[in-house]
């Protein structure tokens, strides 16, 4: 399998005023007591490792005893606007166990563990430099996937929620060899169809450490399912591949399970299914879509080379001269939606 190559370093785009107004529209955009920068005032540090003692590339910062104070409570009301409505009768109730800083990557978050202090659950949340690409794709997997999403963007900061799933290559290295044949065959199924979901929105880079695997207990079986948690590349490259998993060697293990599972046949059904099913919710979501496809059309999320490069591999593959003038991200994105529902709307109009 070839590698794919991904810029190395991805610009960050700045939230627009008509980017600020959609998610002021959808209550994403209110004002939270904290932004990124204050995080970055720590004082030290130390090195975070997993239970195996390896490095896991994130570190524990801490901040001097005046500012922590502030700090925390700060982080206590982010929460309570994240998660419910801003109430602060719970504050008292709530600990910052931890504020963890990531080196690795382009967004470089912190990631906050909230402990209730009643009865020791806990969640994290992300704080984040805000960027409209992550923005974009956030807010496209919360109307085109399964899941929904929960974030805030004030000014330039982001808030995001934790996505709670073991990690793709956790998963597959130490997991998936122990899987039964069912349980193989699902996994295999689901990974066409979140390949088949990515491709279609445009998400790119999904390698195996962007995505979760989400397991389930049914009555009398384990559910397994796959959720992207990284939205840094939307809509940014310009190599097709790139928003197509299958070919990231990352994936190969998961490449393998798919061809050793199913014929091509079963392939093709199961990526009807998605495109179906993202059809259906493109037609529920139709307004809301529509404004934010308006927002992409008139940003800049993307380079020229890149836009020229994607519309004329897409136009190679539909034929469809609407991608051929697309002149940004936004429109190429625009028109590979409009693909998917008329195909979808024209099956069920015929009958074929």
């Amino acid at each position: 399998m070839k590698d794919l190559k991904i810029s190395k370093k991805k610009p960050s785009f700045p939230i627009t005023k008509k980017l600020h107004s959609y998610l002021s529209e959808y209550k994403r955009n209110i004002r939270i007591p904290v932004f990124y920068e204050d995080l970055l005032r720590f004082q030290g540090s130390v090195t975070v490792y997993d239970k195996n003692d390896e490095d896991t590339l994130w570190i524990r910062v801490y901040y001097n005893e005046f500012e922590r104070e502030d700090i925390d409570l700060s982080l206590k009301k982010v929460y309570t606007n994240l998660h419910s409505d801003g109430n602060e009768k719970t504050i008292p109730f709530l600990n910052i166990d931890a504020i963890d800083y990531c080196t690795f990557g382009n967004s470089k978050p912190f990631r906050v563990k909230v402990r209730n202090i009643l009865n020791d659950n806990y969640t994290y949340f992300y704080v984040k430099k805000a960027d409209a690409s992550r923005v974009y794709g956030l807010e496209l997997e919360h109307m085109l996937s399964p899941y929904n999403l929960n974030f805030l963007v004030y000014k330039d900061t982001l808030i995001e929620e934790h996505i709670a799933g073991i990690p793709g290559d956790e998963f597959i290295k130490n997991m998936l060899p122990n899987c039964n044949n069912s349980e193989k065959s699902q996994i295999a199924k689901e990974f066409v169809k979140f390949n088949e979901r990515c491709m279609i929105r445009l998400l790119g880079d999904m390698r195996s450490y962007n995505y979760v695997i989400v397991p389930t207990h049914d009555f009398d079986h384990v559910v397994y399912k796959i959720r992207a948690i990284d939205f840094d590349q939307q809509c940014f490259e310009g190599k097709f591949n790139i928003y197509r998993p299958q070919f990231f060697k990352e994936n190969l293990k998961m490449v393998e399970l798919v061809s050793e599972k199913f014929q091509k046949e079963s392939i093709d059904q199961y990526k009807l299914e998605e495109r179906s099913i993202v059809a259906k919710r493109l037609i529920s979501y139709h307004d809301r879509i529509e404004e934010l496809l308006d927002c992409m059309s008139e940003d800049t999320i993307s380079l020229k080379a890149h836009i020229n490069l994607l519309k004329s591999t897409i136009y190679d593959y539909t034929l469809d001269m609407k991608f051929k003038k697309s002149k940004n991200m936004g429109e190429i994105l625009k028109n590979a939606l409009d693909f998917v529902k008329r195909n979808y709307e024209n099956v069920n109009t015929t009958g074929l």
